[in-house]
């Protein structure tokens, strides 16, 4: 009994080994039926060559991170994870880490370059924008580099800061402002624009001691220092305004008929209200011909009138 008890048993296990020895042969046929790439050496490649590789034989790319290297050059792979000729299925993922390149570089010379064009520099460099400042400079243009810190050809880490002086152009020039007391508001602007200075608000105010339709006041006072393209405003002596017929809903009428003539003339005719300008009409004219610009009526309100780029008339419309 005891004998057929064990000779049941032997006979279990071995028909317990004959099936797990058939299982693991046929799952391993399965295995290696499956479709498997050897991975391939990617270190000091390029990233995207990589990238490119990687997707031609069914694997995946996963980046894990960059670190600097000074042996492989920024954007190349440093380490990969399989390691080169190891044998995995496609659709596994390949780990790499990216160069950003050596820590320390040479600084790139940003002097004389517009202020976009070094940031971009600085930007493909790692290197970051620190103190911007501004000065007057004779020979470098607007906008473009004067000096950096730190010097171009010094060694520097990448991520930090390098401060630029910018150039602002030349220094304007400085003049003595004029005298334009007593003058009519027409010469006064022709010798306002002729001193390169810019014209300012114009006001009116009556003064009876004094002459009548000429500069009565002005700022800056003449013979003060002052900077090229600065604003002069001035005050006109003039008599208040009786109401006029051609004035309607706040709005007047500003009319010019160009002479007689064989050439055409560029006119112009420009709103000054609180030193505020506006061009109501710009364009060529062609002789005997006339035309009308509406003019919002407020107060000191002055158009004047630019025959060629000369003003030969002006009106207060207040």
């Amino acid at each position: 009994m005891i004998k057929r008890i064990f000779k049941i048993a032997a006979l279990f296990i071995v028909t317990a080994l004959l099936f797990g020895i058939s299982a693991y042969f046929t799952l391993t046929c399965i295995v290696k039926s499956e479709d498997t790439v050897v991975v391939p050496d990617l270190v000091e490649t390029d990233v995207v060559y990589a990238l490119e590789i990687l997707t031609e034989i069914g694997l995946n790319t996963k980046i894990k991170g960059s670190e600097f290297n000074s042996d492989i050059p920024k954007n190349h792979v440093i380490f990969q994870d399989p390691t080169p000729g190891s044998e995995i299925k496609k659709g596994r993922d390949v780990r790499i880490v990216i160069s950003k390149g050596t820590k320390t570089i040479l600084m790139p010379n940003l002097r004389r370059l517009p202020i976009q064009q070094a940031l971009i520099i600085l930007e493909e460099n790692g290197l970051r924008l620190g103190e911007q400042s501004l000065s007057f400079h004779s020979e470098i243009g607007k906008d473009r580099i004067v000096e950096q810190l730190p010097s171009s050809g010094s060694m520097i880490k990448r991520g930090e800061n390098v401060n630029l002086l910018v150039s602002m152009g030349p220094s304007p020039k400085a003049y003595k402002m004029p005298d334009l007391l007593g003058l009519s508001i027409e010469d006064a602007i022709l010798l306002i624009e002729r001193s390169n200075l810019t014209v300012g608000e114009i006001r009116s105010f009556f003064y009876e001691d004094q002459p009548k339709n000429v500069v009565a006041r002005q700022e800056p006072l003449s013979g003060h220092r002052v900077i090229e393209g600065s604003m002069v405003h001035v005050v006109i002596n003039r008599e208040p305004k009786k109401n006029d017929q051609r004035y309607s809903n706040g709005v007047g009428l500003f009319s010019y008929r160009l002479e007689a003539g064989f050439l055409k003339r560029r006119i112009k005719v420009r709103l000054n209200s609180f030193g505020i300008f506006i061009d109501l009409f710009d364009d060529f004219m062609k002789p005997g011909e006339e035309i009308w610009v509406l003019v919002p009526k407020n107060n000191d309100t002055t158009v004047m009138l630019y025959r060629d780029g000369v003003i030969i008339r002006s009106e207060v419309f207040d």
